[in-house]
């Protein structure tokens, strides 16, 4: 399992649990190795149904009514969690892509005490859908999954702490909409390539969702790079003196991002802060004190407590997605769909927005 600062990490890449590319075949003979006996003296737990595939969509006419084999009743030999809990589970989780079916297969006791191996089989509408499984064990409180080497909420609403965290604790620069009902919280590093790249698509976000408050979040990653907690302080002394400033700031930054080196570094954030209107010697002098620095190890702290390993990522209400791994339809459907979940309104118009087959995955 991941360790941050000594907190097991809750990371979860699109929400999902992670596909196992192994056979049908390899899924079963894992579920019946799990399968356990009660101990003499002892009652097993009463056995569990597995109903018919759960559909999102109505299958196609030339897809078969049910493409999982039969399920074997011996391999539910744990009382929790329930069908009914993982199922709901894996809505919250696989629900934005209406072409995604699944079916419990096993829900198994294990060597650990009150520790339940959950085994999953999951297909796509269409003649030509594969048939894959999933395994996750469930922890004794019911409150966490833990797929590979990730550790993640479980439950029928399982980005709704993180999602309360980040109303109350995330702080950075924000656009769109006062109202924290649908918050987007990007984790960011202004000497990160890749959220140079995304910039695009949190700007397009603004436009296509006005009810969501949309909040800038710094996470450098100070080993990899080393000006990025200078700017980061920088970006936080410009949101001080003037909100919107900082967009100026980041987006001269991320332009010149090149040039963040030993030699020209430091000149280079103050070009971004004159860009952006600001005084560049009384933003080094804010940037210099005790207090920023302070702040900018609270938003670092902040996104290893929620769970963020690396950047750029978005929490939309508590969902932790990777900004560079999602086509942009996709990332509006799985927006869309968690505000349907937390009954809000996004504010957006315009046609349906796409889905993808193909959900994102947790873990690396």
């Amino acid at each position: 399992m991941k360790i941050l600062n000594g907190k097991i990490s809750n990371w979860m890449l699109a929400g999902v649990v992670a596909l196992s590319a192994t056979a049908v075949a390899g899924a079963q003979t894992a579920a019946g190795a799990g399968a356990q006996t009660a101990p003499a003296g002892q009652t097993a737990p009463a056995a569990q149904k597995s109903d018919a595939p759960l559909k999102l969509q109505s299958l196609g006419q030339d897809t078969k009514a049910d493409p999982f084999p039969p399920v074997n009743q011996k391999f539910f030999t744990a009382s929790t969690p329930t069908v009914d809990a993982v199922n709901a589970f894996l809505k919250a989780l696989w629900g934005y892509d209406p072409d995604r079916i699944w079916r419990v297969e096993a829900i198994q006791t294990t060597s650990a005490p009150s520790v339940s191996k959950v085994v999953v089989f999951v297909s796509g509408k269409g003649p030509n859908a594969k048939v894959q499984p999933t395994v996750f064990f469930v922890t004794p409180d019911g409150k966490h999954a833990v797929a590979g080497d990730a550790v993640v909420p479980f439950g029928a609403t399982p980005f709704a702490d993180l999602r309360k965290t980040l109303q109350a604790r995330a702080d950075g620069a924000t656009r769109g909409a006062t109202s924290k009902d649908l918050l987007l919280v990007e984790f960011a590093d202004l000497q990160c390539p890749h959220c140079k790249e995304a910039q695009s698509t949190m700007d397009q976000l603004v436009k296509d969702f006005p009810n969501a408050r949309v909040v800038y979040q710094s996470f450098p990653l100070v080993d990899l790079h080393p000006f990025a907690f200078k700017a980061a302080a920088y970006g936080y002394c410009v949101q001080k003196q003037k909100n919107d400033a900082f967009f100026v700031y980041s987006a001269a930054v991320f332009d010149t991002q090149a040039a963040l080196t030993e030699e020209t570094g430091n000149q280079t954030l103050k070009d971004a802060v004159t860009k952006a209107g600001l005084d560049p010697a009384a933003i080094d002098a804010c940037a210099a004190t005790p207090a920023t620095k302070d702040q900018v190890d609270a938003s670092i702290k902040l996104a290893q407590d929620v769970g963020v390993e690396q950047t750029p990522m978005l929490a939309v209400n508590g969902h932790l997605l990777p900004l560079a791994g999602i086509p942009y339809e996709t990332l509006k459907t799985i927006i869309s769909y968690q505000a349907s979940l937390d009954g809000v309104s996004t504010g957006a118009t315009g046609p349906a927005v796409g889905r993808s087959s193909n959900p994102p995955t947790l873990g690396k």
